[in-house]
């Protein structure tokens, strides 16, 4: 039976736009940061302490000279004067909170604040899985069930090849959650001579994945992902939902930026998914089509055109992954299932 679309109000939805535009625009921002000197061999030198995660990294800025001091001091008043904007940030992520929209526990939100400030998004980094099904609810204004959005996995996606979007500092992602402070540990592969792909918190469920397109034949071998560092699971159909990857924010603190599947790319691809999975997973393909549900009901009452554009991407898509989405959508709601037979490529489903 199709589900109840639960909406946030419209002052909580312009919330959400007001704190992503403000996101978008990044600021330099002081937190966790501060310079202090040493003396080595009767010379002073600067550093800079940056906090990560739990832990906290030096940098060396260099013998004290006139110039750098002049430059400390020139990064102090640019974070001064970003100040009142990160307030502001961080007054509208506690509105969002009071309103309704759903926020990450400390744990998961410092994660993710962690990702976002190293430039994983920004070096092509897409958060999928039940992640981002919670993202959804303020890019579409609406409020999912508690048990379709809780879960212990953070998966991080990327292209193995993303020519455009490599930058020659790309964040070490295996670096970046080892010295994180945070009990992170390399969760060995079942094949010893195997690298990881998978980071685990020490005494807690919670644990990242790194995922990647699987390209070609079947092959579970991690694949090295230059621009991260790091190796990644490779997963069939992974490149449909990283088309077209979108911007969204978090309300964590004061915001943190993040990318996503569209809403309607996301929806058919869980649709196949459902079907992936095996025997074992079961409970998990049923939470992969009551989420696809909830996705298809929201948009095709409010951006059907979405759906639309995605349904002419799919014809494009390879036989396999064609027969299992028809069978993914013969699980769910019928009145969905009719609206989306609307579109020629369902038409004889």
């Amino acid at each position: 039976m199709k589900s109840t679309i639960i909406r946030l109000s419209q002052a909580v939805q312009l919330l959400y736009s007001e704190l992503l535009q403000q996101v978008s625009m990044a600021l330099p921002s002081h937190r966790g940061v501060s310079f202090s000197t040493k003396s080595v061999s009767n010379n002073k030198y600067w550093y800079m302490e940056v906090v990560v995660g739990s832990g906290k990294k030096q940098y060396s800025l260099g013998r004290d000279t006139k110039a750098l001091r002049e430059l400390i001091e020139k990064q102090k008043l640019l974070y001064k004067q970003a100040a009142p904007d990160i307030k502001q940030r961080e007054i509208l992520v506690s509105m969002l909170d009071s309103g309704g929209l759903s926020t990450p526990n400390s744990s998961d939100g410092r994660v993710l604040e962690l990702l976002s400030q190293s430039g994983v998004f920004l070096s092509g980094g897409v958060l999928v899985g039940s992640h981002a099904f919670n993202v959804y609810q303020g890019m579409l204004g609406v409020e999912w069930e508690t048990e379709l959005i809780q879960t212990q996995d953070l998966d991080i996606a990327s292209e193995s090849q993303l020519s455009l979007a490599i930058r020659e500092d790309a964040p070490d992602v295996k670096s970046l959650l080892l010295d994180s402070g945070m009990g992170f540990f390399e969760v060995p592969a079942l094949n010893v001579k195997s690298p990881s792909t998978s980071f685990k918190i020490r005494g807690q469920l919670f644990h990242v994945d790194l995922l990647t397109p699987l390209l070609g034949p079947d092959n579970s071998s991690p694949v090295k992902l230059k621009h991260f560092k790091s190796y990644a699971h490779p997963i069939r159909f992974l490149d449909f939902i990283l088309e077209d990857a979108q911007i969204a924010v978090i309300p964590f603190r004061a915001g943190v930026l993040v990318n996503v599947p569209s809403p309607a790319r996301f929806a058919f691809y869980k649709l196949v998914i459902s079907q992936r999975r095996p025997a074992a997973q079961q409970a998990k393909a049923k939470k992969d089509i009551l989420q696809a549900e909830m996705l298809f009901n929201v948009l095709l009452e409010d951006r059907p055109g979405d759906i639309w554009i995605v349904c002419d991407a799919l014809g494009e898509m390879p036989d396999k992954f064609q027969n299992q989405l028809k069978q993914g959508l013969s699980k769910i709601d019928e009145s969905i299932r009719d609206r989306l037979a609307e579109h020629t490529f369902f038409s004889a489903v």
